[in-house]
C-alpha cells in the first residue's frame, strides 16, 4: 500500500482495522458504516477502501454497495495452512463428501483458539449450512474443533483446553470443561466428532481430524445441515464415511520435518570398495561396519580409525553381516548395537564367521551352511534368512541355533535385504526384480507390499526402518536413495554423485545420519569417468 511521508505505521494499522471490520462482517460494510464504526474520515476511509480492492484484498459489491473480503484474502490464508497445499489435497474428498450425503462440506485448521474455514463445497439443498469461508468459531464448540483437538497431542491439547473460556454460543453448547474432555477421549477412539447443534441452533455437524504422515493434525473435514436431516442416527453412519476421508487426505501430506542440514551426500574418508554392503551401526562402540562381498573384507569406520579402514579378512563372498550377539545366539549388549569387545559375525557361503579386528575368521558351529540371499538378526536370539529356492525365488524363516530353517514364506521372486522392526515385531524385505518393499507379519503370515518402485527409476537395494516409520532405501542404477512413509508414498530423494548404491543404514549418536554402500565393479568406464566415487561409503545427515 502506497504511503505518503508522515503516515509511518498509522496508516498501516487504520488499513489493518478496515480489513478486521470487514472480515468480522458476513454481510460486508458500505463506506458510511465502515467510517463510523472506525471513526475515520468519509475522505480517509475512501482512500484505504480504494488501495486495498486494487490490491484484492477487499472487493465492493456493486448492487448492494458494500464491501467485502477479497480473493487475495482467501489466497494467503489457504498459503498459510498449504504445507503442501491442504486444500488442494482435500478438494476432491469434499466433493465426493458432498455428493454422498447431499449437504454442505468443510474444510478448516485451527488458529490459535479457533477454526478457520479454508474451503467449503455447498449441498445441494435450497436450504442447507453456508457458513462463510475465512469465518472463525470457538474451536470447542464445532465438529472440526473437537476433532482436531482429539487428534493433538495430549499435553497440547490439554494446555489448550485449559486455556478457553467456554462461553455458551447456544444452548446446548458444551461449558464443563471435564465434559468436553470426556467427550474428546471419546472422539479421539471413535474417529469423529459432533456437533449438536452447539454453534448453530437447528444445525447438526459431523467432522474427522485430518493427520499427516509424521502424525501432525493438519485440520479436519466436516459435513454440516440441518439438524432434521442430520438425525443422531445419520450421524452415527457418516461418522466412519467422514474419517475415512480425512485419512485419505492426510496420506496425501508428508508432514513438515525441521531442516537439519542440508541433504548432501559427503564420502567418508578411506579406499573404494569393489561392492560394498550391509551396512551395520554399531550403538555400543560408536562404529560403523560394512563389507567388500567381492573383496572379501569387512570395513569399519568409528571412534580411533583412520577413516573407513580395513577391519578383517573374510573367508568368502559376504552374504550378510550381524551385530549384537555371539555364536551361541547370547546378547552381547542390550538395545540394538554390539558389545565392542564381541567380534561382527560374516553370513557366507560356507557358514557363519566371526571376524575379530585383524582376524583370523573364526567358524561359528551352531550356525549351519546355508546360502542365504539376506539375514537379518530378529527377537531374542532369532535369526531371519532368506535362501534360494530351485525355482529362482526365495524361501523366507526363521532359524534358531542347532536347528534346522523353519521357513514362513515362499516368494516367487529372490529377495536381496531383510530387516527387522522390533516396535511391531515385522519383517521387511526388499525384492529388487519387481521393485517391491514387502512387510511380513510373523504372526498372521501375511505378506504386505509396501509400494512398487519403477524399473525405470533403479532397482531397490537395502533397507533401512527409521523411528518414525519410515522405510529408506538404495536405488541401485538411479543415482538416489529415496525414503518412504508408512502409507507408501514417496517422501524424500538423496541425490547421489555414483550410480549404484547398494544398502543404507541409519546410524551417529543421534540416529539422524544416513550412511550408504555403493559398488564401483557394475559401472562401466565411461559412467566411472563421471563418478569417480563410485565403491565409496557415504554420509548423510537427515
Amino acid at each position: 500500500m502506497a504511503a505518503s511521508p508522515g503516515d509511518g505505521t498509522a496508516a498501516l494499522e487504520k488499513a489493518l482495522d478496515v480489513l478486521d471490520a470487514v472480515g468480522a462482517a458476513p454481510q460486508g460494510l458500505s463506506h458510511a458504516d465502515l467510517a463510523a464504526r472506525l471513526a475515520l474520515p468519509r475522505t480517509t476511509a475512501y482512500r484505504l477502501l480504494a488501495t486495498l480492492v486494487a490490491r484484492g484484498m477487499l472487493r465492493r459489491d456493486p448492487l448492494r454497495k458494500v464491501y467485502c473480503l477479497g480473493v487475495r484474502c482467501f489466497e494467503l490464508a489457504r498459503q498459510a495452512h498449504a504445507m503442501p497445499d491442504l486444500a488442494a489435497a482435500a478438494v476432491m474428498e469434499l466433493r465426493t463428501l458432498r455428493d454422498l450425503t447431499g449437504e454442505t462440506t468443510y474444510l478448516a485448521a485451527l488458529d490459535g483458539r479457533d477454526v478457520v474455514s479454508l474451503e467449503r463445497c455447498d449441498g445441494a439443498h435450497s436450504q442447507r449450512s453456508a457458513s462463510a469461508l475465512g469465518q472463525r468459531k470457538p474451536v470447542y464448540c464445532t465438529s472440526q474443533g473437537k476433532a482436531i483437538l482429539s487428534a493433538m497431542d495430549g499435553a497440547a491439547r490439554d494446555a489448550l483446553v485449559r486455556e478457553l473460556v467456554l462461553r455458551p454460543v447456544t444452548p446446548r453448547t458444551l461449558t464443563d470443561r471435564r465434559r468436553l474432555l470426556a467427550e474428546l477421549r471419546v472422539t479421539a477412539a471413535r474417529g469423529y466428532a459432533i456437533d449438536d447443534e452447539e454453534i448453530v441452533p437447528g444445525v447438526r455437524c459431523v467432522g474427522a481430524p485430518i493427520v499427516d504422515g509424521l502424525g501432525q493434525v493438519r485440520g479436519a473435514l466436516s459435513v454440516a445441515g440441518p439438524a432434521w436431516r442430520l438425525t443422531p442416527e445419520r450421524l452415527e453412519l457418516l461418522g466412519p464415511e467422514v474419517a475415512e476421508a480425512a485419512r485419505r487426505v492426510g496420506a496425501q501430506l508428508h508432514g513438515v520435518r525441521p531442516t537439519l542440514g542440508d541433504a548432501e551426500a559427503r564420502p567418508v574418508p578411506g579406499p573404494w570398495a569393489f561392492h560394498g554392503a550391509h551396512p551395520r551401526w554399531c550403538v555400543a562402540s560408536g562404529r560403523l561396519f560394512w563389507a567388500d562381498t567381492l573383496a572379501p573384507a569387512l570395513r569399519a569406520v568409528g571412534p580411533g580409525d583412520e577413516g573407513d579402514t580395513v577391519w578383517a579378512e573374510a573367508e568368502g563372498p559376504v552374504h550378510g553381516l550381524l551385530l549384537g550377539r555371539d555364536g551361541s545366539g547370547e546378547a552381547q549388549a542390550t538395545g540394538t548395537g554390539c558389545a565392542p569387545s564381541l567380534p561382527p559375525i560374516a553370513w557366507c557361503a560356507h557358514g557363519a564367521f566371526a571376524l575379530p579386528r585383524g582376524g583370523p575368521a573364526q567358524r561359528l558351529a551352531p550356525w549351519p551352511a546355508l546360502p542365504a540371499q539376506a539375514v537379518c538378526r530378529g527377537a531374542g536370539g532369532d535369526l531371519w534368512l532368506a535362501c534360494e529356492t530351485p525355482e529362482g525365488g526365495s524361501a523366507v524363516g526363521c532359524l534358531r541355533p542347532g536347528a534346522a530353517l523353519e521357513v514362513r514364506w515362499r516368494l516367487p521372486e529372490p529377495v536381496q535385504c531383510l530387516r527387522w522392526r522390533a516396535a511391531d515385531g515385522t519383517l521387511w524385505a526388499a525384492v529388487p526384480d519387481t521393485g517391491a518393499i514387502l512387510s511380513l507379519q510373523p504372526e498372521t503370515g501375511a505378506v504386505r507390499r509396501l509400494v512398487s518402485v519403477p524399473k525405470g527409476s533403479g532397482r531397490v537395494s537395502g533397507l533401512a526402518l527409521d523411528a518414525e516409520g519410515g522405510v529408506w532405501t538404495a536405488l541401485r542404477d538411479g543415482w538416489s536413495v529415496v525414503r518412504f512413509l508408512p502409507d507408501g508414498s514417496l517422501d524424500r530423494v538423496v541425490a547421489l554423485p555414483v550410480p549404484c548404491p547398494t544398502d543404507v543404514e541409519l546410524g551417529g549418536a543421534d540416529g539422524r545420519r544416513l550412511f550408504i554402500t555403493t559398488a564401483r565393479q557394475p559401472v562401466p568406464l565411461d559412467v566411472l569417468a563421471k563418478a569417480p566415487l563410485s565403491g565409496r561409503l557415504f554420509e548423510v545427515a537427515v
